[in-house]
């Protein structure tokens, strides 16, 4: 049948938890599913899963809306990533919770929830199959390739990394010619395991317990009289981990190249006043992105803070936000002790002004550079601008999705 849910929430029988605005809240109390990505509006960041379980058949599951919570971490291929990098259609793991504040939330409020439709549906980790096994230390090994009339399929079990029971269940998924196959530094599809004698050209070959990462997919399967209600399809077998390494290494760099142009996301702790628009601003910067890109806020730099809302959306003018953000000389950067909460970097940035800005105040969104990284203009659709951004700009309604 499909694949079961391997993340589970331990908390999943206590009532669902709603984090306070302005704290993080903790992963373990968030509530655990899975699903297909079928829809995302990725400049207010959230969209629509597929989520798997219930008593109806996959494909019938009406897609849930979702929104991810300011501090919401989004992985793709082990790496940091939005949700612009991440195709359709593809199998994600979802860490959630009820919406923060309610009058606020950019998606429906789940009225009668159910395991197709959870209530919970702010998002504090959306992460696809590798990034998932990644974490978890989790991977798949492959026992058996059937090279069928038509139609190619793989046997697998997914198991601790450190060695499992012998218990794990066996998956069957299928491949095709748009399966991408990586293996150390090529890009290999069906034909060429197949000419490289890697695999038979028809039959079943034995693999051993192979260890590899997976992609997924769901593609419908059989009929409606016979049909595969789960059938899970491979987008991507990484065969080593050079392979593996190497979409982490590509996947960061993208990631690394869309945060330099669009501002690190972090949230305002305390606001100290001075005279005459001068402040200094203490702010936690967001957790989830590569290391690279907090070792670039140093004492002493410049910096520039711009205010933004719950969606990260920064305030601009018609020339960029830095036009009319905050300007100064970041006087310090600290690191809490211990791991910080799921969300936050535990970096702190205290900044001083001379002038001031009215979106920033204690609890409030913003987005802050070093003056190392570049100076851009973001797409019009990226940023708010004064008079010219109603309330439905601020605070997306959930107007654009469907009511079933």
């Amino acid at each position: 049948m499909g694949l079961s849910l391997l993340a589970t929430s331990a908390l999943a029988e206590d009532k669902p938890f709603r984090p306070e605005p302005g704290k993080f809240p903790p992963l373990e109390k968030a509530h655990a599913y899975r699903g297909e990505l079928v829809f995302v509006d990725h400049v207010n960041r959230r969209g629509s899963i597929r989520v798997q379980g219930g008593s109806e058949v996959f494909f019938q599951h009406v897609p849930q809306p979702f929104a991810m919570l300011p501090y919401g971490v989004v992985r793709y291929h082990g790496a940091p990533a939005d949700l612009r990098n991440i195709p359709l259609g593809t199998m994600v793991h979802v860490r959630a919770f009820l919406p923060p504040d309610p009058a606020m939330s950019s998606v429906p409020i789940v009225q009668k929830p159910t395991v197709e439709q959870p209530a919970e549906n702010h998002v504090v980790l959306l992460e696809d199959e590798p990034s998932h096994c990644l974490r978890e230390g989790l991977v798949w090994k492959l026992k058996e390739v059937d090279l069928g009339k038509g139609q190619t399929k793989i046997t697998a079990t997914l198991e601790p990394k450190a060695g499992g029971d012998g218990k794990a269940a066996e998956h069957t998924m299928t491949l095709d010619e748009g399966t991408r196959i990586w293996r150390g530094r090529e890009c290999l599809g069906v034909a060429d395991m197949i000419a490289d004698g890697t695999w038979p050209a028809e039959g079943k070959k034995s693999l051993g317990g192979q260890p590899v990462m997976l992609g997924l997919t769901w593609l419908p399967a059989g009929t409606w009289e016979n049909r595969v209600e789960n059938q899970f399809h491979l987008t991507d077998l990484w065969l080593d981990d050079t392979a593996m390494q190497r979409s982490v290494s590509h996947q960061t760099g993208v990631h690394k190249s869309l945060i330099r142009t669009r501002l690190m996301p972090a949230w305002v702790d305390a606001v100290e006043y001075g005279k005459f628009g001068r402040a200094t601003v203490t702010a936690t910067l967001f957790g989830g992105m590569d290391e690279s890109l907090y070792a670039d806020f140093k004492k002493g730099v410049e910096g520039v803070m711009a205010s933004a809302e719950n969606t990260l959306k920064p305030w601009s003018s018609i020339v960029s936000s830095s036009h009319i953000a905050s300007k100064g000389s970041i006087l310090d950067v600290t690191k809490t002790d211990g791991d910080p909460p799921f969300g936050s970097s535990g970096i702190q940035i205290r900044l001083e002004t001379d002038l001031i800005i009215e979106g920033i105040r204690p609890g409030r969104v913003v987005r802050v550079r070093p003056a190392s990284w570049p100076h851009v203009s973001a797409p019009r659709e990226e940023y708010l601008i004064d008079h010219r951004s109603g309330l439905d700009d601020r605070f997306p309604t959930p107007a654009i999705f469907p009511k079933y």
